[in-house]
């Protein structure tokens, strides 16, 4: 089997699908001239929101129509965890040949100045893990988990 049609590795499928989509967001945002503006990183969300709700429905799919709560929060976030880190990397190497978006940062943001190529894609890392736990959270709500079993050696 290969990554994309084993059914244990849908946490890599679906993050080298979220990264393929943050990515290709970002080079079309630099490709039109708005790469400049900072608060269309509120749109990632939606494509991370989006690769994490297909991929718990894939799991269900591919597990007889089962995912246990715990399970579908670890994989949610996984897959969030492993679009965001490639992204990161892609992000990291971007700013290393594109010394204007470094300079971009560093005159825009607050705390720029303190910024360099390693810390920003270390916190895009870190944005985009905690934004795939609060997704991952969000959405497990929609996907209809397994009931959760009574607890062992609990009387009624």
């Amino acid at each position: 089997m290969s990554l994309f049609t084993d059914p244990k590795r849908i946490p890599e499928n679906y993050g080298l699908k979220i990264a393929a989509g943050l990515i290709g967001f970002f080079l079309v945002m630099k490709v039109v001239g708005l790469g400049h503006h900072t608060e269309l990183r509120l749109l990632n969300l939606f494509i991370l929101s989006a690769g994490i709700f297909f991929g718990l429905k894939k799991f269900k799919e591919t597990h007889e129509d089962h995912i246990n709560y715990f399970r579908a929060l670890v994989t949610g976030v996984s897959m969030g965890s492993i679009g965001s880190a490639i992204f990161a990397v892609f992000l990291f190497i971007w700013m290393m040949v594109d010394d204007g978006m470094m300079q971009a940062v560093k005159e825009n943001e607050p705390m720029g100045e303190h910024l360099n190529a390693y810390m920003a894609s270390f916190v895009v890392l870190l944005e985009g893990a905690f934004s795939g736990l609060l997704v991952t959270f969000v959405l497990i709500n929609w996907v209809t988990t397994d009931d959760v079993n009574d607890p062992i050696g609990e009387s009624k």
